[in-house]
């Protein structure tokens, strides 16, 4: 599958599982210095492979007929700070929630760890700007996942699947605050208690076979 068709794919998925709405959200994918990304003002779910185009890495459009999404210096700027190839931001409802009221998302599951612990929420700067680009890219340092204040969260992993997946966890993770919320006060996993998580799936237990 091209890397177009992955973000059709994908995009695609984002509209089925309620992450994304109208022609919110966008998607990116990277091959060498080359990114595929999801065009502007476009439904995620009504993707044509020719309709996305691809930037150089220095954000010059190389191919396609349409515009790149308004997010792309966002994208951008991730890739040029990490390792990441594929980048899925998304308007999630129980990420944008978490993302109006609180500054962290602290880990009530040890599953946070996948995303690197805490996801902290990025200062709120207008979309499309290098402001907001600079923020997502400090609060998503040593991270695989950050939340965007008033706005959404951005994933990003080694391949589009991966970075996907990033994003349902994420947005799972914040539904059990949310929801958790409405129950009492959920409990946060204290260091010690994420390390021996880590002790453990470094050291995970063998069971004797029966003779």
């Amino acid at each position: 599958m091209s890397l177009r068709e992955q973000l059709c794919e994908y995009g695609r998925r984002a509209v089925e599982l309620g992450l994304v709405i109208g022609t919110s959200g966008n998607l990116s994918v990277r091959e060498g210095d080359l990114v595929a990304v999801t065009p502007s003002g476009a439904a995620l779910d009504r993707l044509t492979p020719e309709m996305c185009p691809v930037v150089d890495v220095e954000g010059y459009l190389v191919e396609g007929d349409l515009q790149p999404s308004s997010e792309t210096p966002m994208h951008l700027a991730v890739y040029a700070t990490t390792h990441a190839r594929a980048i899925v931001h998304t308007h999630s409802v129980f990420g944008t929630i978490v993302a109006t009221t609180m500054t962290e998302l602290p880990p009530v599951h040890y599953n946070a760890l996948l995303l690197g612990g805490v996801v902290k929420v990025a200062e709120y700067a207008t979309y499309g700007t290098p402001e907001l680009a600079a923020n997502v890219r400090a609060a998503m340092e040593g991270k695989k996942a950050a939340l965007m204040a008033n706005h959404g969260g951005v994933t990003v992993g080694a391949t589009l699947e991966e970075a996907f997946e990033a994003t349902r966890l994420l947005e799972w993770l914040c539904e059990v605050y949310v929801r958790g919320l409405s129950v009492g006060k959920p409990a946060v996993l204290t260091d010690e208690q994420l390390n021996a998580v880590i002790e453990r799936a470094l050291n995970p237990p063998t069971f004797p076979r029966r003779l």
